[in-house]
């Protein structure tokens, strides 16, 4: 907590906006006027969750990752703050989540009655640069107010200013901490002081206003059996249009092709409409991306295509093409350099449009940065092996969900048949959303898939495409789009 003395001009951040930052430990400051507020920070993965309950850093727990993050409350120094050496930081955590709250013990405190909140980075030889917070009116109980986060080999700051309605305890949830754990049935206890035996590691961190909650079995799923592709269609024999069809969630609908048609087109368009005046004001950018693995490289996995699987999924499968050689398994860091080295190349989008008459054989035709349309067009379907329809949000959009954005794929062979996919869930604050798959491995046309899964909450790398047709949440390669 604090107030805004000493809070002169100095450069300023607005919501979404970064800046790098130099070398040496970082300070940032909360002020405030009106109701108290707390100050706390999450080590974050790129993964983005906690690697464990001791990455949760604020009064009761002060630091985390021998001190390279450190709580320091309000004294003579100086308001409530957060110290981090980022250099001490270990090579897992990728970001530093800024995270105010209110009084959890107070249900009816909320940020309506914050007034003038701001958050102020400072660092030894540079000005320091603050980030005013918009103001908070929709009940929120806890906002996430900036972030300091690898790129690269440097560290950078960013605003982001996104609130919570459930305050410090849902949003720790969110991020994968244990608030509370479900407690066995009391027993008897020897002679001496009560949990005299208790290890460090059997402890949880109290997360403040967090209620007991029993953990929610998790069943695996069972394996897929193997896909076997369908006969083909012969050519002069294509099935009848299907007209105009919307997908129910988790879906699919066969789309029947002339695969030899050099002049077949297929139109994907992301469609949205903003959901609200405030937001279509604000702007509303979505972006669409086609991530693509082309026939060539393809395989007919154990995995239904479009299935998406876990973190270090390997692909496996026969090439779809006779004689092709199945791809090299690399090493993990060799794999990472991998995809260091090729950021983009397997993806059309606005900073690679692609290209119709040469490969892809796919081309974005252009960048809208309001509420309305972006369209793909999908040539040579026989040189197509899968492509996945995924949206991006900058920060900038706020924590609204991509459903209430109004966001849709629609899908258009050109010859009569017009596939919608929806998206049914109000899933908020989270960057990426892999909207359907496109496979192009059915003999006689292309299998349309409807996906929705979301990335992680507060990460931005973008999901993976693998050879099999599976997709990877969480894995690809991070570009922010306005930097």
């Amino acid at each position: 907590m604090g107030d805004r003395a000493g809070v002169g001009d100095m450069p300023e951040l607005g919501k979404g906006g970064n800046t790098a930052l130099g070398t040496g430990p970082v300070t940032v400051e909360l002020f405030a006027e009106g109701d108290a507020v707390d100050l706390s920070a999450l080590l974050v993965t790129a993964e983005g969750r906690v690697g464990s309950d001791d990455d949760l850093v604020f009064y009761n727990q002060p630091g985390a990752e021998s001190d390279a993050v450190r709580h320091r409350p309000a004294d003579a120094e100086g308001p409530e703050r957060i110290e981090v050496d980022p250099a001490a930081l270990s090579a897992d955590v990728d970001r530093v989540v800024l995270v105010a709250s209110c009084d959890p013990d107070d249900a009816a405190r909320t940020f309506r009655e914050v007034k003038n909140a701001q958050v102020r980075a400072v660092q030894a030889g540079a000005e320091a640069v603050v980030f005013r917070l918009p103001p908070l009116t929709d009940g929120e109980r806890a906002v996430l107010l900036s972030e300091l986060y690898r790129r690269g080999e440097t560290w950078k700051l960013r605003a982001i200013g996104q609130g919570y309605a459930d305050g410090l305890a849902g949003l720790a949830t969110d991020f994968g901490i244990d608030v509370a754990e479900a407690e066995p049935e009391p027993e008897a206890e020897p002679e001496g002081e009560a949990g005299a035996g208790e290890t460090p590691e059997q402890r949880t961190p109290t997360v403040p206003g967090a209620a007991p909650v029993p953990p929610a079995p998790v069943s695996p799923a069972p394996p897929r059996p193997p896909v076997s592709p369908p006969p083909p269609t012969p050519p002069g024999l294509l099935k009848p249009p299907l007209g105009k069809v919307s997908l129910d969630k988790g879906s699919q609908v066969s789309l029947s092709l002339d695969k030899a048609d050099r002049a077949l087109v297929v139109t994907v368009s992301l469609e949205w409409d903003g959901g609200s005046d405030r937001r279509r004001k604000a702007g509303a950018d979505l972006d669409l991306y086609a991530l693509f693995v082309p026939a060539a490289k393809a395989l007919r996995g154990p995995d239904v295509p479009g299935t998406v699987v876990r973190k270090g999924h390997v692909p496996q499968g026969e090439p779809l093409r006779p004689g092709a050689e199945p791809p090299a398994v690399d090493a993990p860091e060799k794999a990472k350099r991998k995809r260091r080295k090729d950021n983009g190349q397997d993806a059309v989008y606005y900073k690679r449009l692609g290209s119709l008459t040469d490969r892809p054989h796919i081309r974005l035709d252009g960048d809208s940065r309001v509420p309305g349309r972006e369209v793909v067009r999908i040539a040579r379907p026989d040189e197509q092996g899968y492509v996945l329809l995924c949206a991006y949000s900058a920060v900038s959009n706020g924590a609204g969900s991509f459903h209430s954005f109004g966001a849709k794929v629609v899908v258009d062979d050109g010859r009569g048949s017009t596939v919608t996919v929806p998206l049914y869930d109000d899933t908020s604050t989270r960057y990426w959303v892999a909207i359907a798959l496109v496979d192009f491995t059915s003999a006689d046309g292309a299998a349309i898939h409807h996906i929705e899964a979301y990335s992680a909450r507060m990460t931005e790398r973008r999901p993976v495409l693998h050879a099999d047709g599976t997709i990877e949440m969480n894995k690809g390669p991070v570009e922010f789009k306005r930097r």
